[in-house]
């Protein structure tokens, strides 16, 4: 089981872009056994502290395998929309963990 974190900066004023993208790829994610486990948009209000900008998005998303996530990341109906992704994304830190 591998778990990926995501912090998403989005461009100024591509925000819905990035929704048409997501549309598309958060339903590929349970295809390769993955889960989106927490999507959340921060706001002002919920920022107790921080050192770096506030992110568009959060997600957390599990999958039973690292092959599972690279074949997410292949998927060919994913891909043909990534043109989406690169107009609306600034940014990406994605973090990799396992469950503790």
């Amino acid at each position: 089981m591998i778990f990926l974190t995501q912090l998403i900066y989005i461009k100024e004023g591509q925000q819905d872009v990035f929704h048409q993208f997501e549309d598309v790829a958060m339903p590929a994610i349970s295809k390769y056994n993955g889960r989106l486990l927490l999507r959340v948009r921060p706001d002002d209000h919920s920022m107790i502290e921080n050192n770096i900008d506030k992110p568009y998005e959060i997600h957390l998303v599990e999958f039973d395998s690292e092959q599972d996530f690279k074949n997410f990341s292949g998927d060919e109906d994913r891909k043909k929309f990534l043109h989406l992704k690169e107009q609306s994304v600034k940014s990406v830190w994605l973090i990799k963990g396992e469950k503790m």
